[in-house]
């Protein structure tokens, strides 16, 4: 199989620059200077780079793909409506039982959301194969899911969005006698893998850099390194770049829609305005976290000097409704997640593009 007959989802240069390198490059970066990702300073700048320029945008970078586009909503105006609704509501409710079960629960529904990207991206990138393969599934999950499991029983410097917001277990045994189970799933991927290549004289090179990818991205960020800032800096970046990667290419692939219902998006998604596609979620970004300054944390007035002067809320009746309210985007994002990519409600275009070429 060449470089252009490989079931890419955006072509070899998207795929391979902003899908499958991030992981990659980000934990090569960390495992060549890990001094630089154990110090307990992390400047401002850096910090609002990974969680301002990458987190926060991926997630409104969702927009494109639903409330700016019309016919998307049209297809499923109750999904869209009712999933701020119904999310505000349960996360108030949640809230209103204590601040950490609302924390546990984000950072659960946030690893459930990063966990299935992995998986979705493993199944796209097999899609040409004829029918999917039980391994390929263990596989992935088994490189994301076992780091998880190793975390929540060591102790580890970091968390997901606060202290104590995952379970812990003191047991470490217990992830050592799972290492096996990691090893020979991966062992069974490889057999199988030459087995294909053998049978079809050809290299799925795209589906074998995301497994290898991912796997050496979570071990690195939860195993490899007990660091905060190793961890937010490959959690984040080989997360949220291939996330708007994804957006980006499905954009493009619905030429004939209008964003918004006034600007096609054949040029929202050119070259030309690609500078809008990122600056206008990150704008969006910008302004949530700084209400989450503002409001809550102080943590950062100088990043946030026009949000400063906001009262921070202490009141519990008041965060039952604020919190929840500020995490919004986040909830939405990730609930939508798990519909708006599912291939049996795909438009038409996307369903093509996907396709093998002839």
């Amino acid at each position: 199989m060449t470089l252009t007959r490989q079931p890419w989802i955006g072509g070899p240069g998207i795929d391979l620059g902003f899908i499958l390198a991030p992981g990659i490059v980000i934990s090569a970066v960390v495992l060549a200077f890990p001094g630089v990702f154990t110090t307990r300073e992390v400047s401002p700048l850096l910090w609002a780079a990974l969680i301002v320029g990458v987190d926060v945008t991926h997630v409104y970078s969702t927009l494109f793909r639903t409330y700016f586009d019309p016919a998307e909503f049209r297809r499923a105006p109750t999904l869209y409506v009712l999933a701020p609704v119904l999310g505000w509501m349960a996360f108030a409710g949640l809230y209103s039982l204590g601040a950490m079960v609302f924390w546990r629960c984000l950072a659960y529904l946030a690893v459930f959301h990063f966990v299935r990207q992995q998986y979705g991206l493993m199944m796209l990138y097999g899609r040409w194969d004829g029918r999917r393969r039980p391994v390929d599934a263990a596989a992935i999950y088994a490189a994301t899911l076992y780091p998880l499991v190793w975390w929540h029983l060591h102790p580890r410097q970091f968390n997901w969005f606060v202290d104590g917001d995952f379970f812990s277990f003191d047991a470490p045994l217990i992830a050592d006698g799972l290492l096996a189970a990691y090893v020979a799933i991966m062992g069974a991927y490889v057999v199988k893998e030459i087995g294909l290549i053998r049978r079809t004289r050809r290299v799925n090179w795209p589906r074998n850099l995301l497994l290898g990818g991912t796997a050496l991205s979570w071990w690195v960020g939860i195993i490899a390194m007990d660091s905060d800032l190793a961890f937010t800096a490959v959690n984040v970046l080989a997360h949220g770049i291939p996330y708007m990667a994804l957006v980006w290419v499905y954009g493009r692939s619905q030429q004939g829609a209008l964003l918004l219902g006034l600007v096609p998006a054949g040029r929202v998604f050119s070259l030309a305005l690609l500078p809008l596609f990122v600056a206008l979620p990150a704008l969006l970004a910008y302004l949530e976290e700084g209400l989450w300054d503002g409001f809550v944390w102080a943590e950062h007035p100088g990043l946030f000097p026009a949000f400063a002067a906001l009262p921070v809320v202490r009141a519990d009746d008041a965060l039952v409704l604020l919190v929840p309210l500020l995490a919004l985007p986040q909830i939405t994002h990730y609930v939508l997640d798990g519909f708006i990519w599912r291939r049996d409600r795909a438009p038409a275009a996307w369903k093509a593009a996907l396709r093998p070429p002839a």
